[in-house]
């Protein structure tokens, strides 16, 4: 008797599926919604279509993001390295979607899969303003008050991600000790706040970011617009950071069901 071969994957309906499968768009940043995730879908299918697990699509994402960086870091502010580096940021960030997107393919991620992500996040958004401040050294992209710009963003990003994170985790912590069995329900804006949300943070979109590069070969139009994201992320993480103590706070006063 033959043994049955299970089917290979195929694009299409790899694509198709990640379509119905994707998680919610509510109060997703702009070009995250728009464009990343739809890329990602993309090489999300191939990926599987090839058999790479999602840690080696979130390898792949790192060498594309660290090769930008480096560019950036090493190679005079022009048009040219504009370009490159924005395509080579684009491109490890749409895989950086893809890296989560074939794991629910595949049926579900790991933990080693999600620390290494997280990892891998928290070393490109200290890297890349490090390599701003590098170029601007270098090259005198803009005044000597730019210098202080990248190092704010560095901090402002980093609180930022990691108070995301850590208020998520204690929250999820707190919910198993509450409501063990439950399912963890994360908080939601309506659709008229999500919106809202989506419009208000497009500074603070990494997407964006990626597409500010473009501009270095207008070395002032580039300091400008790398500013307005800065300023952006300081005071959103100053007003984000009291709404997540106030959340934490609120959970821990809440009586355990133990």
């Amino acid at each position: 008797m033959a043994s049955e071969l299970s089917p290979e994957p195929h694009f299409r309906d790899s694509y198709r599926t990640l379509r119905l499968a994707q998680k919610s768009s509510v109060a997703a940043p702009l070009y995250s919604k728009l464009v990343n995730r739809p890329l990602g879908r993309v090489f999300a299918a191939v990926a599987h279509v090839l058999g790479l697990t999602p840690n080696a699509v979130t390898g792949i994402s790192a060498l594309f993001t660290f090769a930008g960086i480096v560019t950036l870091a090493l190679v005079g502010p022009s048009w040219l390295t504009g370009i490159a580096v924005a395509l080579l940021l684009i491109l490890g960030y749409a895989l950086d979607s893809a890296d989560g997107q074939l794991a629910r393919l595949r049926g579900g991620g790991s933990l080693d899969g999600e620390w290494l992500d997280h990892v891998v996040d928290s070393a490109k958004i200290s890297s890349i303003h490090m390599a701003v401040l590098i170029a601007a050294y270098r090259s005198g992209l803009a005044p000597d008050w730019f210098l202080l710009v990248p190092i704010a963003f560095a901090i402002g990003q980093n609180v930022n991600f990691f108070g995301m994170i850590m208020t998520d985790l204690v929250l999820r912590e707190h919910h198993a000790r509450t409501a063990p069995g439950q399912p963890y329900q994360a908080e939601r804006f309506g659709a008229r706040a999500a919106t809202l949300v989506t419009v208000l943070r497009a500074p603070l979109d990494y997407g964006f970011l990626c597409l500010a590069f473009v501009f270095l070969g207008i070395p002032w139009l580039f300091a400008a617009i790398y500013s307005v994201m800065a300023l952006s992320m300081v005071v959103y993480t100053l007003l984000a950071s009291r709404r997540w103590f106030r959340l934490v706070g609120a959970a821990g006063r809440q009586p355990s069901s133990e």
